[in-house]
């Protein structure tokens, strides 16, 4: 089975730490000019981490290094403060309807609902 973290795309940053990584190993003498040539031009069009790993199969350390890929858009912390966040709306609801039926007996207090819902969003997005 192949390495999925092999798959995973490279930048400018990656590249740039192969070439000098590779810079070493021409330094060292492992590999001539010629083919350090050839490798850093490859090295320049390289996609993926698996392209780039490719080049340095037949070399020993040092090799590129790769930091753990972070998450685009990171989960919010689920604090106990926030666990109660997403039932606002409908205890909000349900307060409504036994208001209705019990007390105020006037279907405007409905209104009360998507009024509730707006305010807590407007509220809920200052405070992130």
């Amino acid at each position: 089975m192949s390495d999925p973290s092999r798959d995973i795309r490279i930048g400018d940053t990656e590249r740039q730490q192969a070439l000098q990584v590779l810079g070493e190993h021409m330094s060292a003498g492992r590999i001539d000019i010629e083919e350090y040539g050839d490798r850093s031009a490859k090295i320049t069009t390289a996609k993926t981490r698996g392209e780039l790993m490719a080049l340095f199969y037949d070399l020993p350390d040092p090799r590129p290094q790769f930091a753990a890929p972070m998450a685009m858009y990171p989960e919010p912390a689920r604090t106990p403060a926030r666990r109660w966040e997403g039932s606002i709306v409908p205890v909000v609801g349900i307060a409504v309807v036994l208001a209705f039926f019990f007390v105020v007996k006037n279907p405007l207090i409905f209104v009360i609902i998507p009024v509730a819902a707006l305010l807590w969003g407007q509220w809920n997005g200052r405070r992130r």
